[in-house]
């Protein structure tokens, strides 16, 4: 069952809430806050392929578009490249929302790089905090990119059914900003690398009007 204050928080949210209410609509898989819908917002699954670009478009304007408004037109444009996933959510809606200039978390750059899920691939574990090698975000004037992989320390739920005992050197996780999210299995990291990229490719490369380009200058 899910907790219900956890359903009232995440429907608060602009990030998932309206991603995953639809693939619940549109797919028949149920539950918003299932495993299969979570996991396809937050890494990738084939339930994402499930969703009409015209029903996605839909969903995107009615809750983003009062915000956006002027910069709308440039953003839609992303429409037919996307799926609900949070990728999407990062490199298209966040520039045009505004929340990379609202934001007192770092400068633009460091915002994406640390709110998108990247992946990395675990060193050490000592207690609460996992060395974990992975790739930061680049961005070189006109496009952004994946550097070469670098050490960093990321916190992980130490504690009954944390996640710190079940790390080993070796594994692969999912991350977000500062902290260690879960283990991946080999088709976890293939989604999430896949649809990663696939949205770098879209913003550097299809876009008329990328939004991180408007903010990153």
């Amino acid at each position: 069952m899910t907790d219900p204050g956890l359903a009232r928080l995440a429907r608060a949210f602009h990030g998932p809430w309206p991603y995953l209410k639809l693939m619940a609509e549109k797919t028949g898989a149920g539950d918003p806050f299932s495993y299969d819908i979570v996991e396809a917002y937050w890494v990738g699954n084939s339930l994402l392929d499930q969703v009409d670009t015209i029903d996605f478009g839909n969903t995107v304007e009615e809750r983003f578009r009062p915000r956006v408004g002027a910069g709308w037109s440039a953003m839609a444009e992303a429409i037919p490249g996307g799926v609900p996933h949070h990728s999407f959510h990062v490199f298209v809606t966040y520039p045009w929302v505004g929340l990379l200039q609202e934001s007192e978390r770092g400068e633009p750059l460091h915002i994406l790089d640390r709110c998108r899920i990247r992946w990395g691939l675990v060193e050490a574990v000592h207690g609460d905090r996992v060395v974990v090698m992975s790739r930061p975000l680049t961005w070189d004037g006109r496009h952004l990119g994946l550097g070469p992989a670098r050490s960093e320390v990321a916190g992980v739920s130490v504690g009954p059914g944390g996640l710190a005992d079940q790390l080993a050197p070796g594994d692969w996780v999912s991350l977000h900003w500062e902290w260690v999210c879960d283990r991946l299995t080999p088709r976890q990291l293939a989604g999430l690398v896949h649809h990663s990229m696939r949205r770098l490719a879209m913003t550097n490369d299809d876009l008329a009007h990328p939004g991180p380009a408007t903010v990153l200058g």
